[in-house]
């Protein structure tokens, strides 16, 4: 093997970095029993290739030591002796030995990548699962990026550990053991002046696994940190465009691309030291087998090449031990590598069990999942904080009866999202209660409670899907015609036939092609389908024209009807046939009644808030 091909076979590209996501550090053990003893619970389903490709890299150990030994005895017993039959039947060994070797490494190594891609696919799948069930107070300190970085190239590492790590370290080492230890057998004296520099290969082996281990953490924090430029610039490209940024920011990039670049060709420097050390040691090895070889030849006066005695050394003893060098030496050039592999295999495997053992879930201790809801809602002496200290709502009480309209108005930082936040269970409270129907709502399943919920929240979020998809959701029990039928009820579904392909167009990433107005209108479908008990609308007039919120508040009016609704809104004009209204301030009820109670309160919080968008008349000033 040349010292190229060499670099190809060993070197591989670092793992990239997830956008945004911190880099993997590389350090620490290389090794973890219990994390290994995790990982293994997902070999289980599978235990039956595991073992298979652990007997086949046995066997590939064994089947490499047949070829050399093939090889010596052609030479010494058949080519020396002019034996012609002798020597096809041994060509047609070898032969045989190559077919079967090639064989088994194949499915050796088809089995260990199979078996890493089945783990990090279970383990994928529990990670998505784990991560959907989390509150979203973990998600309020979690950077999106590094959740994306865990569930992609980290779960790669893992399956490194079978494909190129653990399972093929083992071997190697195994081939290692096999190929000295045949030697010292064959002829001890021969095989230890041959192995004299092996300790300063292993001592240059371990030199270089630290050193690259090193390069590999520069590299993908570098990775990482290219990734997290490129992912804000070209989402934030509108805004470098308006200023006109786009030289300043090139300059940036050709920072950040240089330190990159600079951190791989530092990492390429091992490589470039470490397999020229290897040559030489190589090369030196094999001057003294052919030296102290050919020196037994010479004292042992077998300078005849019919000798026989197989005690000494003979041209195919040294040529046998020439192939069982190659052999060993190849195994022992990527041992560093596939260490390092095996080493991020186990960081990738730490990082991903910290996400599963994560226990912020909502806990889902309720059984209740009655046929259907009433709507009836209290809050009584609620306390809420997000960080467990600073309460953001203080002692709330309120009731809804069914079908009642609830309007929350406030200033920002108020307490109003929070409230429906607790309302659907995505954080707990600190202390009260909140009944729905009289019953706590901790006592009824968490899926069951969401799904008697809908939810319209400003910043509508959109998949990049069509648009039949993005209001169903992909529920395969909600039809076609339904979807249309509540389209034509909210009063959209004359726009959205009007677009190329009608509820099949693909509205892009975050409904990129769609207006505002559109992509809320279609927020609205999207509740109406579902049929919830009771509605939660979060500012879902903001940001649209007077036409759009007209059609928007004709779609409100009728997902209204019949059902429990939770209002949140600036515009006070949206809110005033309200049968209640609960003003909030620093996360405490200042005032509550109908809008017209509300009004007669001199100096109250309401009636600053609705002098400040109305004047006398009761006209709407302008913005």
């Amino acid at each position: 093997m040349s010292k190229n091909q060499d670099k190809k076979d060993v070197q591989k590209a670092p793992p990239a970095g997830g956008g945004g996501g911190s880099a993997p550090a590389i350090t620490g053990k290389a090794f973890d029993w219990h994390l290994l003893k995790r990982v293994m619970r997902y070999v289980k389903p599978y235990i039956g290739v595991f073992v298979l490709a652990g007997f086949l890299t046995v066997f590939l150990a064994v089947v490499a030591l047949i070829q050399p030994i093939l090889i010596q005895r052609t030479l010494d017993k058949y080519i020396l002796t002019n034996n012609y039959q002798g020597l096809v039947f041994m060509v047609e060994l070898m032969v045989g030995q190559l077919i079967i070797q090639t064989v088994a490494q194949y499915y050796q190594t088809y089995l260990t990548n199979s078996l890493g891609q089945s783990v990090i696919r279970d383990l994928r799948i529990d990670v998505f699962n784990h991560i959907t069930s989390l509150r979203l107070k973990y998600f309020d300190r979690t950077p999106i990026g590094m959740l994306i970085t865990r569930t992609v190239s980290d779960l790669e590492t893992i399956a490194d550990i079978f494909s190129e790590g653990l399972i093929s370290i083992m071997g190697d080492m195994l081939l290692v053991i096999a190929v000295i230890g045949y030697m010292l057998v064959e002829d001890w004296k021969l095989a230890l002046i041959t192995l004299i520099p092996m300790p300063f290969l292993f001592a240059s082996t371990y030199v270089f696994k630290e050193a690259i281990k090193s390069s590999f953490q520069e590299v993908r924090t570098q990775v990482a940190q290219l990734n997290t430029f490129l992912a804000e610039h070209i989402s934030g490209i509108s805004i470098i465009q308006y200023f006109a940024r786009e030289e300043q920011e090139m300059r940036k990039f050709r920072s950040v691309n240089q330190k990159y670049r600079d951190a791989n060709i530092r990492s390429n420097w091992y490589y470039s030291i470490f397999f020229p050390v290897v040559e030489i040691l190589f090369a030196i090895c094999m001057a003294l087998l052919v030296w102290y070889g050919c020196k037994r030849i010479l004292t042992d006066q077998q300078i005849s090449m019919l000798s026989a005695d197989p005690k000494g050394v003979t041209i195919g003893k040294i040529t046998a031990f020439i192939a069982l060098l190659n052999i060993l030496f190849r195994p022992i050039r990527q041992l560093a590598d596939k260490f390092n592999t095996l080493q991020m295999g186990m960081v990738g495997a730490d990082r991903i069990f910290k996400v599963l053992d994560t226990d912020e879930v909502a806990a889902d201790n309720g059984k209740l999942a009655p046929p259907a809801l009433q709507g009836d809602i209290e809050f009584k002496d609620v306390w809420f904080a997000y960080n467990d200290e600073n309460w953001v709502l203080k002692n709330i009480n309120f009731h809804i009866k069914p079908g009642e309209t609830l309007a929350l108005v406030g200033a920002t930082g108020a307490g109003k999202s929070s409230t429906i936040n607790i309302l659907n269970r995505f954080y707990e409270i600190g202390k009260g209660r909140v009944t729905v129907d009289g019953v706590d709502i901790k006592d009824y399943k968490v899926d069951y409670l969401r799904s008697k919920i809908a939810t319209v929240i400003q910043d509508v979020f959109l998949f990049t899907d069509t648009i039949g998809n993005n209001i169903s959701l992909n529920n395969k029990q909600i039809s076609r015609e339904e979807i249309i039928a509540a389209a034509k009820d909210v009063g959209a579904h004359e726009f959205i036939e009007r677009l190329p392909g009608g509820y099949d167009y693909n509205v892009m990433e975050r409904g990129a092609t769609l207006s505002a107005g559109q992509a809320q209108l279609i927020s609205f479908i999207r509740a109406l389908v579902y049929n919830p008990t009771i509605l939660v609308l979060d500012e879902a007039t903001s940001s649209v024209d007077t036409e759009t919120e007209l059609l928007i508040q004709n779609a409100i009016n009728k997902l209204m009807q019949g059902r429990t609704a939770i209002v949140i809104a600036h515009r006070l004009s949206t809110i005033q046939n309200a049968d209640k209204i609960i003003v909030l301030d620093h996360g405490e009820i200042m005032e509550s009644g109908t809008h017209q109670e509300l009004l007669k309160i001199e100096n109250g919080y309401y009636r600053k808030l609705y002098d400040l968008q109305f004047n006398s008349a009761g006209i709407a000033k302008p913005v």
